[in-house]
């Protein structure tokens, strides 16, 4: 008698977290949308944004920002800035921080789901677990979606691990 191993298939749903959710986590979120959209994986893994703050709730992505995400075709024109809420905690697998602030904000509010959060840069080798700077002070976009993309394709075979589709 022969086994029939059968690998299901799981949406993943990933979350990127920046401070005000106007620069870095909807620039995350158009650059991994577009990216997951073109590998035809968008049936299988949900890409969001929020910010810790409440400083910009309901504003579109910055302008800075959108320049990034319409010189790479990504897809923005549906967002709006968001706050994280505990219920978040429970409905993503993954929850990514750009840097320590957002991170040390995360885990005061994650409770028992702290096993979800993951500091963006952490899976690229040589990064040493840097933040990724905030261009909203700097104003230095262009560097931002350079670290966004030092980690896309790395952080796409992860999801891609966790939906069982390697």
């Amino acid at each position: 008698m022969c086994a029939i191993m059968v690998s299901v298939i799981k949406m993943v749903k990933v979350l990127f977290v920046c401070l005000g959710n106007i620069c870095r986590s909807p620039m995350a979120e158009g650059l991994f949308r577009k990216r997951v959209k073109d590998l035809g994986l968008d049936n299988m893994i949900q890409i969001e944004s929020r910010g810790t703050s409440t400083y910009t709730v309901g504003k579109p992505p910055h302008p800075g920002t959108k320049e990034v995400l319409l010189e790479h075709d990504a897809l923005f024109a549906d967002m709006k800035a968001e706050r994280i809420t505990k219920q978040d905690f429970s409905m993503y697998d993954f929850i990514i921080g750009m840097d320590d602030m957002n991170m040390r904000d995360l885990k005061s509010l994650a409770g028992h789901h702290i096993h979800k959060l993951y500091k963006y840069l952490e899976i690229c080798e040589d990064c040493n677990g840097r933040d990724i700077e905030d261009p909203y002070y700097t104003g230095q976009f262009d560097v931002t979606y350079q670290d966004l993309m030092l980690g896309i394709n790395k952080w796409i075979d992860i999801f891609k691990k966790h939906a069982n589709l390697n």
